[in-house]
């Protein structure tokens, strides 16, 4: 008899669990609330974009003409170089063992042009001796024949040892230019911004990593995303301002540099759920003065420009005309 008043009862104790769980699963999940505000716009019509901060002079991405081992880096990050400056430089005892041996050839050119020269006086001088007799009788015309031919003969023998000469000097010329493709140095003044090669290691020739990272932070520039259907809204002359990504209290005036009028693909992405990759972007450049805030090139920016309200304009309606 007990059992059977324990079964109804976990029966009925099952059921109404299954209800409350089915009630309570069914509640709407909470919101999360943000870890941080997004960025609000100050203006009434505007277009939002996403911005990259950037050096003035974009950021440089360098390698080396040459591939081999690197020798020595003679700059770390946050350096200030000046144009010119040496970055570091690749092994370069093969280009200097073969400058060696292209000076001895030139030692030994110069030489040869030297006796070339020498053989070619002489026989210069014989033939005027010749000339200068008055009896023809004195010198066979045979002998005046073999003198001048000597002439000619030398002569192109030290048009020879002077091109010799030559040759070996633009290959000692190009030797040097090796030698000096070898030392990676920076194309503008700027900030080494990031280095990515050590003593040691074998430096690629074009390939897909920069060896060390260059810019000019004397200014920086926000490279601004604007979607390509937002482009016909997009307006010089309007005003722009960039909020600090993770911290909407800190917010920049922006001053237009320029804009690059070719829409290419969408390359950098935000991370929303709801961004389009597949979309294409007109990216206009802005510029702030870095003493504004500590910022850093390659961080991301929220970025509004004010856009003009454009109306829809209707067909215009005309009353219908009567014949007279």
């Amino acid at each position: 008899m007990k059992i059977k008043h324990v079964l109804p009862v976990l029966a009925s104790a099952g059921f109404i669990f299954a209800i409350y769980t089915v009630i309570n699963g069914s509640k709407p999940m909470p919101v999360a609330p943000a870890v941080v505000e997004p960025a609000s716009a100050p203006f009434t019509s505007f277009i939002a974009g996403s911005g990259i901060i950037e050096a003035k002079s974009q950021n440089i991405a360098l390698g080396t003409s040459l591939p081999g081992i690197v020798k020595s880096v003679t700059v770390k990050v946050g350096d200030k170089v000046k144009a010119g400056a040496p970055l570091f430089y690749i092994d370069d005892r093969e280009a200097k063992a073969t400058q060696a041996i292209k000076r001895t050839d030139l030692a030994k050119a110069q030489a040869e042009a030297n006796v070339a020269l020498a053989n070619f006086n002489e026989s210069q001088a014989l033939s005027h001796l010749a000339d200068a007799v008055t009896d023809k009788r004195a010198i066979s015309s045979e002998e005046l024949l073999k003198r001048h031919n000597t002439v000619l003969i030398n002569k192109a023998q030290l048009d020879s040892a002077k091109a010799a000469v030559q040759q070996v000097e633009a290959g000692l010329a190009d030797i040097q230019t090796t030698l000096d493709r070898l030392v990676v140095r920076a194309p503008v003044d700027g900030e080494v911004l990031q280095v990515n090669v050590r003593p040691g290691e074998f430096a690629q020739a074009g390939g897909g990593n920069a060896l060390l990272v260059l810019g000019n932070l004397d200014l920086l520039h926000v490279r601004v995303d604007i979607d390509e259907n937002d482009a016909w809204r997009f307006d010089k002359t309007r005003k722009a301002v960039a909020y600090l990504r993770g911290n909407r209290n800190f917010k920049f005036d922006l001053q237009l540099a320029y804009v690059e009028p070719f829409v290419i693909p969408k390359k950098s992405l935000t991370g929303d759920s709801t961004e389009m990759v597949d979309t294409r972007v007109l990216q206009a450049l802005y510029s702030f003065e870095r003493n504004q805030l500590s910022v850093y090139v390659g961080q991301q920016m929220d970025v509004f420009i004010e856009a003009q309200d454009f109306a829809v304009d209707k067909p215009a309606t005309h009353p219908p005309t009567t014949g007279g």
